[in-house]
């Protein structure tokens, strides 16, 4: 039996597309490991949004040759769009294969044969999600905005979205094999539908969603500003499944850089939907990603950021130290933040970011929350892990085996980056 290993880079997006591979060669009779021991197939998935994304990939690639040097590897995904020559230098390297073609990667190495063919005739879905207790689901893929800082449009192309009789009948297949959450991702979630005939939305996949009897949560992956409708808000406020929790990316707080960014709306404008929607869902949990150091960024429009983060109070801040990337709007810009400045500003933003992360989740002490718990610790087992609804990360002890359960547990404690519970 042949064995193979699978190195994931970066977003939602590419875990789910290597759930694709990874059932299809599971179907052809390939083995998986996931220990140390050398394997005789190695599929990089790789990612490309910041130079540390491209660094991690050579590595991974570098690190798989050294582990079997008579191995085949397979490096694909969004770094291979544009850098193929860089990637071809890399020794040990069988195949590059651009996005559009990595399903077709066990076809490449076994040849059409009948396991293949069932699997091409049994599409590109997922029924399982390896090492989670939450499924991704995939509903599109590409991105029609120009951000000037971004080459994720330049390697995955304009906004395509999937059917939705595709989409329900695989949430059915993950419902049937267990999962009792989903999370719907895509490169630019919000723009799903509008590619379609006759158009639909991100709303219309919510609904249908719902009817499946087994599903208890729908999660939304990330969302530009600009595409939360206010049928979607009042969808979240309603809904029995819908997850009150959206991440919304706001990288700048200052409209100077915004605009700069070439992002498509204002600090005025961000603010005023961060309100409405808090108004129409009270407790709604809100996460964001924040990008420090673009390009002509002073002191002022920084500090305006931070303001802002501080009025909005997120529940988690992902940061991001700007990364000149080739070919993109922002790269030939001359008036580059120094390193030192860049490390500065992220040592603020994460302190105010950890203040509003505990102010948040301090208003739901001694609340009773339904909490879908995930796993257990490796050094204590009696440890449960899991998440609310809105996105608060929960510790339980129990001995017993709770994975995968939702339970109504008492907030009682907040330690670190989670809250301690007591059973009901």
């Amino acid at each position: 039996m042949q064995t193979i290993k699978f190195f994931t880079l970066g977003c939602k997006v590419n875990q789910y597309e290597t759930q694709v591979i990874r059932e299809k060669f599971i179907r052809s009779g390939f083995k998986e490991l996931s220990d140390s021991q050398p394997a005789d197939i190695y599929i990089i998935n790789t990612c490309t949004v910041t130079q540390t994304a491209d660094s991690k990939s050579r590595y991974f690639i570098h690190h798989a040759h050294r582990q079997n040097p008579q191995a085949k590897i397979i490096v694909t995904g969004c770094y291979t769009e544009l850098d193929s020559d860089e990637i071809a230098r890399i020794p040990g390297i069988a195949h590059i294969v651009k996005n559009k073609e990595k399903y077709s990667i066990p076809e490449l190495l076994n040849g059409y044969n009948e396991l293949n063919r069932h699997n091409a005739q049994n599409g590109i879905g997922i029924s399982n999600f390896s090492g989670h207790t939450r499924a991704f689901l995939k509903i599109q893929d590409g991105c029609n905005n120009s951000c000037a800082y971004c080459k994720v449009p330049l390697v995955r192309g304009a906004s395509c979205s999937r059917q939705l009789d595709e989409i329900i009948s695989e949430a059915g297949n993950l419902v049937k094999n267990g999962f009792k959450e989903i999370v719907l991702t895509g490169i630019c979630l919000g723009s799903y539908g509008r590619d379609l005939k006759p158009k639909l939305n991100l709303v219309s996949v919510i609904a249908a969603l719902e009817k499946i009897e087994g599903l208890l949560r729908i999660r939304l992956s990330s969302i530009e500003a600009g595409d939360i409708s206010d049928a979607l808000i009042n969808k979240m406020a309603k809904s029995k499944k819908l997850c009150r929790h959206l991440h919304i990316p706001m990288q700048s707080g200052d409209d100077e850089i915004l605009n700069k960014m070439q992002r498509s709306y204002t600090r005025e404008y961000y603010s005023a939907l961060i309100n409405k929607i808090k108004k129409h869902i009270p407790q709604i949990a809100l996460t964001t990603d924040v990008l420090v150091g673009f390009p002509e960024e002073d002191e002022e429009n920084f500090q305006n950021t931070l303001n802002l983060i501080q009025e909005i109070l997120p529940l988690k801040v992902h940061i991001f130290p700007y990364s000149p990337r080739k070919d993109t709007p922002a790269f030939n810009l001359q008036d580059k933040v120094s390193p030192t400045i860049i490390k500065q500003r992220i040592f603020q933003l994460k302190a105010i970011a950890k203040e509003c992360a505990l102010i948040y989740r301090k208003q739901f002490l001694n609340q009773d929350m339904e909490v879908l718990l995930e796993d257990n610790s490796r050094e204590n087992p009696c440890l449960w892990c899991g998440f609310t609804s809105n996105y608060i990360k929960v510790v339980v002890e129990s001995s017993q085996n709770l994975k995968n359960k939702p339970i109504p547990l008492k907030l009682k404690k907040i330690s670190r980056d989670s809250l301690w519970a007591e059973f009901c």
